[in-house]
Parts: C-alpha cells; structure tokens; sequence
C-alpha cells in the first residue's frame, strides 16, 4: 500500500525530531534466578535518588493487561505505525475497535503499586518516573515529574496538518457520528458468549469483527478535514521522540538507583536506559514477575508479584 500524501515516515506521533524506533523485540532469556534480597531492594532504595521505570506489568492489577505472556511472547502482535500511516482501512479499524475498548482502559484506577511509587516520591525516595505506559495511572495516582516514554492515549494529534485534541472529545465526536454501534457490539459478543471487556489490549485497543469495521465511520481532523487522526503514542515501529530520550537518558544518568517495576525490558525504548545505568554504574533494580532483557544488568533482580512486593517496601521503608 503507498503512504497518503501528507502523512510523514517515521517520526515520533506529533512529528518531533526522533530517535531509534519501537522496534520488534529480542527473544527474552527463558528464565533467570532471582539476584539478592528483599532487603538489597530495600536498601537500594532508601538511598533516595530513585528513577522509577515502568512498563505494563505495573497496571495490569488495574484490570490493563499485558501484550506479552509469561514467557515473553506477545500475547496479540499490534498495528504497527506503517500500516495505520499507509491505509485508511487500517485506520478504520484502528479506531473501530479503540473506540469499544477505550471506555474500559479510561476506566481504569490506579493500583496498589501506582499508589506506592507516588508515596515513595513524595517521601523523597523516587526522584522522577519514566513509564512505557500510555496509561496516565502514574499521573491519577498522584505522581509528578512523569516521562510518557511512549505518549499518552489522552490526546490525539493529526499526522497530516498537526492537531492535536483531547481523546475524551474525539470519542464523544466518534459517538455521534456512529450512532448504535457499542449496542451492536455488545449483540455481537453476546452472540459468540465473549465480553469486550475481557479482550481490551494494553493501548486501549480490542478484538473486533471485521462486519463491525465495515460500518464504522473513521474520524477526522476538524481543522484539515483528513481521516488521519492517530493516538498520540508510540506505535510499534515508530520512533521516540528524540529530546524524550535524551531527557530520559539525563534522568538515568544522574540517578541514585533505576527501579525497573513490570518491564520485559523486550523492546530497546526502555531497555537503553537499563544499559545506560549499568555502563554508569548507577545500581539497577529489577521487579517483575518473570525475566527481563535486562536481568544481567541487575544489581538487585526479584521475579515476583508487584502489588504486594510494593507493599511490603513501602512498610519496610517507614512509610
């Protein structure tokens, strides 16, 4: 399929200068032994200075799940950024199935392990947060100083003129112009004994019929009228923005600790930063529960529950 005319290659999603691209992963090791204690995680962090880096693992007690399974493996394989820019049929069912699955990810409350990374920042423990999530758990649940490493699904933006809207105004504009349709889905689900609520992916998007997409009418851009509207995130294969990774990088660099909380770690946009602090020598601990890309560069390495190990740290710490 040719790129429409007017939609830019590969740049970050609101076409700021970009870096390495959201690449497809590495094969992730098959298991790793947990390194040190409970109480190295402790004290790792007592020292202040935390950079937290987050990834989905952190909100799926919030009802999000994960794209990968236990083993690493994805779980579904998500639209890329060359097949949402180069088709509008692709773009179709994009926002076909986001718009029945955002209601559910918009839903969401932050956890247990959302609230006590925003403890620990406002303890003087955590510094700042960097997160792969597109989520905004980390903001609800009172964080400040968040990096959105890969956007947010807060806001939309206009590959073609710039635009940039709020997601809540685009869903209630989709509304309107596709009247009955989250009645038809929900007949649909009904029909097969399935529950949309059951299928919703980490970006908010869902599994959908393709007789559904069909009927399904794409927004566009109010100021340039085009149907090429995109989330403000980061899709597979598309590129982070460059002055995001070079703060990251300053972030890590100047870091008593990186804490690496529900991250495979699979894909190079988190994983550098894991490497950074390792070749820095700035102590790295990883909490997840099970193997990451980075587990050699761990300091301190638990293959365990987050909510509850978060927990038992913010009691271990005083708090």
């Amino acid at each position: 399929m040719t790129q429409p005319a007017g939609i830019p290659p590969l740049t970050s999603a609101a076409g700021r200068p970009a870096a390495s691209r959201l690449a497809t992963s590495r094969t992730l090791p098959l298991e790793t032994h947990d390194l040190g204690t409970f109480d190295d995680l402790v004290d790792l962090v007592s020292g202040g200075g935390v950079v937290v880096l987050s990834g989905a693992g952190l909100s799926t007690e919030s009802g999000i799940p994960d794209y990968r399974g236990p083993d690493g493996t994805r779980r579904v394989e998500p639209m890329t950024y060359g097949e949402f820019a180069g088709s509008s049929e692709a773009r179709r069912r994009y926002w076909a199935r986001s718009y029945i699955g955002w209601q559910r990810f918009n839903a969401a409350e932050p956890n247990e392990g959302h609230r006590v990374v925003s403890e620990l920042q406002r303890s003087g423990y955590v510094d700042s947060v960097i997160t792969q999530n597109v989520d905004g758990l980390h903001q609800a649940a009172g964080a400040r100083d968040v990096v959105e490493l890969h956007g947010s699904l807060d806001r939309a933006v206009c590959l073609t003129c710039g635009e940039v809207t709020s997601r809540l105004g685009l869903h209630e504009r989709m509304s309107e112009a596709n009247p009955g349709f989250m009645e038809r889905f929900a007949e649909a689900a009904a029909a097969v004994g399935s529950q949309w609520g059951e299928q919703v992916r980490p970006d908010g998007d869902i599994v959908l019929e393709d007789s559904l997409v069909e009927s399904f009418h794409t927004p566009r851009c109010l100021v340039c009228g085009n149907d090429t509207v995109k989330p403000d995130v980061v899709f597979f294969g598309e590129s982070v923005p460059k002055t995001v990774v070079e703060q990251c990088f300053s972030l890590v660099e100047a870091a008593g600790a990186v804490l690496v909380l529900g991250s495979s770690l699979a894909v190079m946009s988190g994983y550098r930063f894991v490497r950074r602090a390792h070749q820095r020598g700035v102590p790295v601990a990883i909490v997840t529960r099970s193997a990451t890309r980075g587990d050699a560069e761990a300091t301190v390495r638990l293959h365990v529950p987050l909510g509850s190990t978060l927990t038992e740290l913010r009691g271990a710490l005083g708090h």
